[in-house]
């Protein structure tokens, strides 16, 4: 069954002294694509900005540059919409073995935005470390099933990770994460990412909004405060990208709206940009996803 939510981000800053000159990107509208539709909605800023673009960058996600040329000493980045989500059921098993995905990759000649290559290799953010292969090699076979291997690697990143805001920055490596055993969604998205991919399971990050109340008598989702991570994989020519959420352990599904899709965070930031200011700064991060 369909369901409509309700969503309003808004993620600001506040200098210790005036900003100017910023230049900023925004991925903060939610996609529209099968199984998700995008109702209503707007991003803004407050101020309003000097200038503004609206495009589409090489994933097909929906991007927003504004630029202020005034001082600033503080910013505010919104979104408000309605998206109308439709899960999916659990699709049957159709992904190739481990074994055999790689000649299914070299047979793809396309690289479009949804081609498997784009997937496979290093990225910004994410970089081939022995460790974490090592991990992933332990948990997987050339006879298992692509799909059995993603789930059987989001599972042990699941069960080695807790959950703590506190443990890690928006900065810090994977392989920090992984050490430490501790971080937040994007550290456990990423871990989950290089595990698959030095496998040699295309993988990438997906960023967007999970739900804040649960069902009655289930459990609220880990990462439902802020923005959230998960990844997606691709699990042959027939079974395509399947998305999984290794920081709740499950499938992404109705309770998960995807704002965009990328290699890494660095694809998908929700603001990126630069402004020219001394001091410091503070951020505060609001989400609120409410079921209709």
């Amino acid at each position: 069954m369909a369901i409509d939510y309700d969503i309003r981000l808004e993620i600001s800053y506040a200098y210790d002294s005036p900003a100017g000159s910023n230049r900023t990107l925004l991925r903060m509208l939610p996609l529209t694509m099968p199984g998700q539709q995008l109702i209503s909605g707007h991003v803004s800023t407050d101020p309003a900005p000097s200038f503004r673009r609206d495009s589409v960058d090489f994933f097909g996600n929906p991007t927003v540059e504004v630029a202020h040329d005034v001082p600033l000493t503080e910013i505010a980045f919104r979104f408000a919409g309605r998206v109308r989500r439709m899960p999916d059921p659990a699709p049957l098993d159709l992904s190739v073995s481990l074994g055999q995905l790689g000649a299914e990759v070299e047979a793809i000649h396309s690289i479009g935005p949804r081609s498997p290559h784009h997937f496979l290799g290093e990225s910004e953010r994410i970089r081939y470390e022995p460790e974490i292969a090592a991990f992933a090699q332990d948990l997987t076979a050339p006879e298992m099933s692509t799909l059995s291997v993603v789930e059987a690697v989001s599972r042990a990143v699941h069960g080695r990770f807790d959950f703590d805001p506190e443990a890690t920055e928006v900065t810090t490596p994977p392989i920090e994460a992984f050490r430490a055993r501790r971080g937040v969604c994007q550290d456990i998205s990423h871990v989950t990412i290089a595990a698959l991919r030095a496998v040699g399971v295309p993988a990438g990050y997906v960023s967007g909004f999970l739900r804040t109340s649960p069902p009655p008598g289930q459990p609220r989702l880990e990462g439902a405060d802020a923005m959230h991570a998960w990844v997606r994989a691709w699990c042959g020519t027939e079974m395509g990208w399947i998305e999984i959420d290794p920081t709740n352990d499950i499938r992404a599904g109705g309770d998960h709206v995807v704002v965009a899709f990328g290699r890494d965070y660095a694809d998908v930031a929700p603001v990126k940009g630069s402004s020219r200011t001394a001091g410091a700064h503070t951020t505060n991060h609001q989400v609120d996803v409410i079921p209709l």
